[in-house]
């Protein structure tokens, strides 16, 4: 009897030591076109699950347009019940539907987990009399329509903070002089030449200029400080209650069964843990921020919920 119990318990964790069993194939639509932020997050995750054995074969499709509201219809109708497939999304995304009015929104997916997050940077010319964002704010209180913020697109992620520190600061986010740029490299034109007195982006685009001494920063949109600029100092221990990052991650079909969405939470998972993934983020510079499940779609709620209030608040949803 001894013996047999001791066989059982031996196969017992023969079995639990064993890897889940790989999906046999998944495809991965990307709401852009190829060679963005979607597009490398789609295609190093594909390859990081191919290279573990968690995924047998990924396919990568490209639907682009509408700031991804085309591509996420398509995967709403072409997805359902279907615990093969994911979509690539971000904060891009949940402000362009609001933007929008987009019909369909990321309520009618499966949150399965975020990946990346990329933080903000507020910035202004090395030349600037503005030594901090304390001095920025206070000119931005007294005369909202003096101070000009360049950015990214309307309604973007750089937009969306300034937004977000306008309401913290109490400054009717309708008085906002904003100007967006339609690409990183014309926003940092203008605003390395000084023709907006401050200026928003990420982290990533922002940091060599910073260091060059070409521009000061003035705060990072992190929660804590970024361990390589240590000495550029958080919104929130400035006394703006205000932290964003541009975060990307992945969704599942709507109407997925609950095996269905944790085989999909789980091999995403893995993947994280990686070190082809890992290497992925050292490489492309991308921060950590994996979220999965519940935790994940709590956080997709808030950030709708919040991103709606800017867009309203800076007169940009259509009515």
């Amino acid at each position: 009897m001894k013996r047999t119990l001791v066989a059982i318990a031996a196969i017992a964790l023969s079995l639990t030591a064993l890897p889940a069993a790989a999906l046999d194939n998944l495809k991965i639509l990307v709401p852009a076109n190829p060679g963005g932020g979607w597009d490398q997050t789609a295609r190093n995750l594909a390859q990081a699950m191919q290279k573990t054995g968690i995924v047998k074969t990924v396919q990568v499709d490209n639907r682009g347009g509408g700031g991804g509201t085309i591509g996420l219809a398509q995967f709403v109708n072409s997805a359902k019940g279907d615990g093969n497939q994911l979509l690539v999304s971000g904060l891009v995304m949940v402000g362009a539907i609001e933007l929008n009015r987009s019909p369909v929104t990321l309520a009618q997916v499966t949150p399965i987990a975020r990946l990346t997050a990329e933080y903000e940077m507020i910035v202004v010319p090395a030349s600037s009399k503005i030594n901090t964002l304390t001095e920025l704010i206070a000119r931005f209180k007294e005369n909202p329509g003096a101070v000009s913020w360049g950015g990214g697109s309307a309604g973007g992620t750089d937009h969306i903070l300034v937004g977000l520190l306008a309401r913290a600061v109490g400054v009717p986010g309708a008085k906002i002089n904003y100007i967006p740029y339609s690409g990183g490299g014309e926003a940092n034109t203008a605003i390395l030449g000084g023709h907006v007195t401050a200026g928003v982006s990420g982290y990533g685009e922002m940091i060599q200029h910073v260091k060059s001494k070409r521009l000061r920063a003035l705060a990072v949109s992190a929660e804590k400080r970024v361990s390589d600029a240590s000495d550029i100092p958080t919104l929130k221990e400035q006394g703006v209650d205000v932290a964003l990052s541009n975060w990307r991650g992945v969704f599942g079909g709507p109407g997925l069964s609950d095996a269905q969405r944790s085989e999909l939470i789980n091999a995403v998972g893995a993947a994280a843990k990686s070190p082809q993934w890992q290497e992925t983020l050292k490489k492309l510079d991308w921060s950590d921020a994996f979220m999965s499940g519940e935790q994940f779609k709590a956080y997709v709620d808030a950030e709708s919920k919040r991103v709606a209030q800017v867009i309203q608040e800076v007169g940009l949803a259509k009515k």
